[in-house]
């Protein structure tokens, strides 16, 4: 059912994870060759200037405000940022779940929101959501069979339920849900949170997906489940070359998962820096970056006692309905620099191997 071909397994890096096991394959160093290929390549699915404005009676917020993003093919794309930056609000956008309020949303090249009826069905089965909640995604009255089949009875593309059992039972094994005759009948009260998550991998991967958007997926597990289903999300994204705009707020697994792949840092609705992952997570530039790396728990305790903390100047987020001038994030920042910072809002521009929105480290 699944007409993708494999590619030759890759190796995973060397550098230790924090907070995460080492190795599993999940985060493979690509061969600079393939690399380069995949960056040539046009995106799949692209967010052009995006805002999204809620109205509320205290006033305008501005959820995301003028993000531009690129999913190339067979790639991840993290994006990373403490809650209430706008990750899943640019996600849904990117989803094709909310409209956004101006900037585009575009597939292959094409404005989702120009699509027909024909090509818009095209879009919904290429770009698929995996949910946050293992719990409130899945419909508690539905079988995992009726489940990860609705859509493939829904844009026929199996011919009987005979035909759509065979094609669940190959996706939930694919899925590492097995022996999969187990699960097929089962509700979701009747399975683990891990379990039901897989079963959401499954009805994501029942559709063929171009790029599959996964929301905070592992957030609700625990860690050893956690790292199991990223091992398995790895390896999807290797054999099927599917690509990943992963959303995370946790920076060790952004780094596991994407280590090949690029990570987007979020605060406020914008983004603050943007580079390959080995670059963001090793040599952080951005100061809000540089914190949330500075959050990572270090599970070895002789690097724990020599990591540098970054103390920031206030924890207050400031209110969306009433942002300070300049940079959103000088209120905070420990780089503070007095007439620049506090008066001119720093544009997102190319800084050596990365892009980066900072008075003060653009400078350097």
């Amino acid at each position: 059912m699944i007409d993708r071909t494999a590619p030759a397994p890759r190796p995973s890096p060397s550098a230790p994870v924090p907070g995460v096991p080492a190795g599993g394959g999940t985060a493979p160093a690509a061969e600079p060759e393939a690399a380069a290929l995949r960056e040539a390549a046009p995106p799949v699915l692209s967010l052009q200037g995006v805002h999204q404005v809620f109205p509320t009676r205290r006033g305008d917020v501005p959820a995301v405000a003028g993000v531009d993003l690129d999913v190339r093919p067979g790639q991840v794309l993290c994006l990373v940022g403490e809650s209430g930056c706008g990750k899943t609000t640019s996600a849904r956008m990117a989803a094709g779940l909310a409209d956004p309020t101006s900037g585009s949303v575009l597939f292959r090249g094409q404005d989702v929101a120009a699509m027909d009826k024909r090509e818009r069905s095209r879009f919904r089965r290429a770009v698929q959501y995996i949910h946050q909640d293992p719990y409130a995604s899945l419909n508690p009255v539905r079988t995992v069979y009726s489940t990860v089949s609705a859509g493939l009875r829904r844009h026929r593309m199996v011919k009987d339920r005979n035909e759509a059992r065979r094609a669940v039972t190959e996706l939930l094994e694919r899925v590492d849900l097995t022996p999969a005759e187990d699960y097929l009948d089962k509700y979701p009260h009747q399975m683990s949170g891990g379990q039901r998550q897989r079963v959401a991998v499954a009805r994501a991967l029942a559709m063929n997906p171009e790029v599959i958007i996964a929301d905070e997926s592992t957030s609700m597990l625990d860690v050893s489940i956690r790292v199991s289903l990223l091992n398995t999300l790895g390896r999807l994204r290797d054999e099927l070359g599917v690509s990943f705009l992963f959303i995370t707020h946790d920076l060790a697994v952004a780094k596991y998962f994407a280590w090949d792949g690029e990570i987007a840092v979020m605060y406020l609705g914008k983004v603050v820096e943007h580079g390959p992952t080995p670059q963001v997570v090793n040599d952080p530039r951005h100061p809000y970056t540089r914190a949330l790396v500075s959050a990572v728990c270090e599970p070895d305790p002789d690097l724990a006692r020599t990591k540098e903390r970054v103390r920031l100047r206030s924890a207050d987020i400031p209110d969306l309905t009433d942002l300070p001038p300049g940079c959103d994030f000088h209120p905070r920042c420990p780089l503070y620099a007095q007439g620049s910072c506090d008066t001119v809002r720093p544009p997102l521009v190319r800084s050596h191997d990365r892009l980066l929105a900072c008075h003060v480290v653009t400078r350097e």
